[in-house]
């Protein structure tokens, strides 16, 4: 199942393409596309998808009044080129562009980058947005040793200065670049970022990793997506594909909106369902929020919990801490240990380093709209936010099963 999610993910170069291509898997599994704007007609059993900016999507299958949710994020760190980006220096074209989220900046340079993302044009009765992607490669020079004699004791790298794509030697806009896209019509804006064109590959004796771009979080994406399309829930099983984490999550499509806390009560509305029970449903429902983690890093072990040491193919890692930046508790994780011992999928406990700090997650964030139960996840991973992250290739498979049987869980979400 790894080469079908690098496959996928080699396809996913920005937000916008991992939803295109979700609604795809989807669309070919039975789920039926709703829209906010229109009333929804469920029916028990149904299966429907809903998006939000083209960049954020849930899923769900309808089933009894509860809700086993499964969240995880479509965007990575990236580069994002501005309005008018074009400019020309030693006679050759640059883009200005700008960071999008907290990448390791150096791991950009001197790679084979491409364009993507949407452009949104005029039309007669408003305005259109179409998934582009530039058939161009572009690349980040960096400065010889000669000229940054310091470059290997460590370098401040400044986003402004030192992070343009060179383009060609001919100035070229970005209207110019994907005018065959809009058919003639005109180009009013757009949401472009710099990708890496790299395809993503298995590493090592027996192909034991993987390396690709944008590991966190489109492995929890497409685990979540291929454990939907393969589940048969008894409860209502939701999967949120979220926005804009690696920024914070407030916006209209992020974790901190009301996306996912509206859909799930329109759906109980669609249902019949009055007030009182979507609250006595919520109070037996559970949220997994699905984020990569640290795993033990070969050449620094030391920055790892010297008593809880996750490993690359060492299962699906819990995460916890105690200052809630993880919303795994003694329940939740008991609960989620239960449902993947029943399942047979291999698990393993993650904890940083009581003087390293912690990143938050979906499920701290959505908590805020949704109050239910929570548990945090991921897979272990090497050199998050780099252009290009390092995972187990076995890894994968068992949250695929873990997944599933949370979507399939019944009594075991319920607390005693």
């Amino acid at each position: 199942m790894v080469n079908k999610l690098l496959c996928d993910i080699s396809k996913s170069y920005t937000p916008f393409h991992a939803v295109n291509r979700a609604a795809e898997i989807l669309d070919g599994n039975g789920f039926e596309r709703i829209r906010e704007e229109n009333e929804w007609n469920l029916k028990v059993g149904g299966k429907y998808y809903v998006t939000k900016n083209d960049s954020a999507l849930i899923a769900f299958v309808v089933g009894d009044n509860k809700f086993n949710i499964v969240a995880a994020h479509t965007d990575s760190p990236a580069l994002k080129i501005k309005a008018k980006a074009s400019t020309t220096v030693a006679q050759f074209c640059k883009l200005n562009v700008e960071t999008y989220g907290g990448g390791i900046l150096s791991t950009w340079f001197d790679r084979k980058l491409g364009i993507a993302g949407r452009i949104i044009v005029k039309t007669d009765d408003g305005v259109k947005s179409i998934l582009v992607e530039g058939g161009i490669t572009v690349v980040i020079p960096n400065l010889a040793i000669h000229l940054n004699r310091g470059i290997n004791e460590g370098v401040a790298i400044n986003a402004q200065r030192d992070m343009s794509p060179v383009i060609g030697n001919e100035n070229v806009t970005m209207e110019e670049l994907f005018a065959k896209y809009a058919d003639g019509s005109k180009i009013l804006d757009y949401d472009l970022f710099l990708y890496v064109k790299e395809d993503p590959y298995t590493f090592g004796v027996n192909d034991c990793l993987i390396a690709s771009s944008r590991l966190d979080d489109l492995e929890g994406v497409y685990g979540g997506l291929y454990a939907l399309t393969s589940a048969k829930p008894t409860n209502t099983a939701v999967l949120a594909l979220y926005d804009n984490e690696e920024v914070g999550s407030a916006t209209k499509q992020g974790a901190g909106s009301t996306f996912l806390a509206d859909t799930v009560r329109r759906i109980g509305i669609s249902l019949g369902k009055n007030e009182e029970e979507y609250y006595m449903a919520l109070a037996k429902s559970m949220m997994v929020s699905m984020d990569n983690a640290h795993g033990k890093h070969p050449n620094r072990p030391d920055l790892s919990d010297p008593t809880n040491e996750i490993l690359l193919n060492g299962g699906i890692v819990i995460k916890h801490h105690a200052n809630q930046h993880y919303t795994t508790d003694g329940i939740s994780s008991a609960i989620i240990k239960n449902v993947f011992d029943k399942a047979g999928a291999k698990y393993q406990d993650f904890y940083m380093r009581s003087d390293l700090r912690c990143g938050g997650t979906l499920g701290a964030i959505s908590s805020s709209q949704l109050s239910i139960k929570s548990v945090d996840i991921g897979l272990a991973q090497w050199a998050m936010h780099s252009a290009v992250e390092s995972a187990g290739a076995k890894d994968f498979d068992e949250l695929v099963v873990g997944l599933r049987a949370f979507f399939d869980a019944s009594e075991e979400l319920i607390q005693k």
